[in-house]
């Protein structure tokens, strides 16, 4: 499934990523880049030594355009946005959509990377991130993307509103073992944030989400229903099936019993056997209306305790 997108544009559920986070991203990157190009450099100055000036320094250049600039885009493009420093801070380039940048985006990144970042040792591209309200350098707004966190404090995760009263219970029919949980958590993501997003943003995201767990669960939704409630109340669903199997699985309880622990119901047989009347006719039995022929209850007989048995019209001797 692809990934959702609030009204600025910025992927739901992600947040864009500050300075520090992005300097120690590009820190990291810069060392491993440098490293190859120090390596690799040597390496070429090995095998070329024979040469005259003028091929040293095409393959010096040469050198330089594929490992500083072609590496990282290359990196970038193959990872959709995850660089070795980006993965380590958990940061990710995406584009303003929200979807996985390309090779046309990772190019203009890496082309005005060398003006904002190798010619001026970082200086501009660093003023441009504390201008930009989203953190974006030049190459960023040229290229149309934006560098995110992926993982997010567990702290600031909130909770799901609760569905209507009226739609609690509704959806307890739903097969919802093909929903897969990269939907739920757009779903979840959705509902948190739905107070923070443009009225008719998140009523197209509830939408599209909502076909989308329709097609998943074979079931349309309702007629009638808003799609963040039909979220909702399938969200809230779930999670009371959840809480059953937790509950049960703490109380011992196996699926199709009604609630008593393993082996609880013969127990709870045999004392109520136990403690029965000794009477095989019931007679006598408090609060048991007697037969016709006043000899006991109207269904007479019970050859074991709890089983009713069919009378047979004659009363038992005297």
């Amino acid at each position: 499934m692809s990934e959702l997108v609030t009204g600025d544009a910025v992927v739901l559920g992600l947040m864009p990523a500050k300075l520090p986070s992005r300097a120690l991203a590009l820190a990291i990157d810069l060392v491993v880049v440098w490293t190859v190009f120090v390596l690799v450099s040597i390496g070429v100055a090995v095998a070329t030594v024979t040469l005259d000036e003028a091929a040293t320094a095409a393959l010096s250049v040469a050198t330089f355009l594929l490992v500083l600039v072609g590496g990282p885009i290359c990196v970038e493009t193959l990872s959709h946005g995850r660089s070795l420093g980006k993965l380590a801070c958990g940061l990710r380039v995406v584009r303003d959509d929200g979807g996985p940048i390309r090779f046309r985006h990772a190019l203009v990144r890496g082309a005005m990377g060398v003006v904002e970042i190798l010619m001026t040792l970082g200086v501009v591209a660093c003023i441009a991130s504390l201008v930009s309200a989203r953190g974006r350098r030049l190459g960023d707004v040229f290229a149309g993307t934006i560098v995110v966190r992926e993982r997010v404090p567990a702290g600031r995760a909130a909770h799901v509103p609760p569905p209507p009263p009226w739609l609690v219970g509704r959806f307890a029919g739903l097969d919802l073992s093909a929903v897969p949980d990269d939907l739920w958590l757009a779903v979840r993501q959705c509902l948190t944030r739905m107070n923070q997003l443009d009225p008719e943003v998140g009523r197209s995201m509830a939408e599209r989400l909502g076909a989308e767990l329709a097609a998943r669960t074979g079931v349309p939704a309702p007629q009638g229903v808003p799609a963040a409630a039909y979220l909702a109340g399938v969200v809230n669903e779930r999670q009371a099936r959840d809480a059953r199997r937790v509950f049960g699985a703490a109380r011992g309880v196996s699926p199709g019993t009604t609630g008593l622990p393993a082996g609880g119901q013969g127990r709870a047989a045999g004392e109520w056997a136990a403690s029965g009347p000794a009477d095989p006719a019931g007679a006598g039995r408090a609060g048991t209306p007697a037969g016709p022929d006043g000899s006991g209850p109207e269904t007479a007989g019970t050859g074991v305790a709890g089983a009713r048995v069919p009378g047979t019209g004659f009363a038992p001797p005297a």
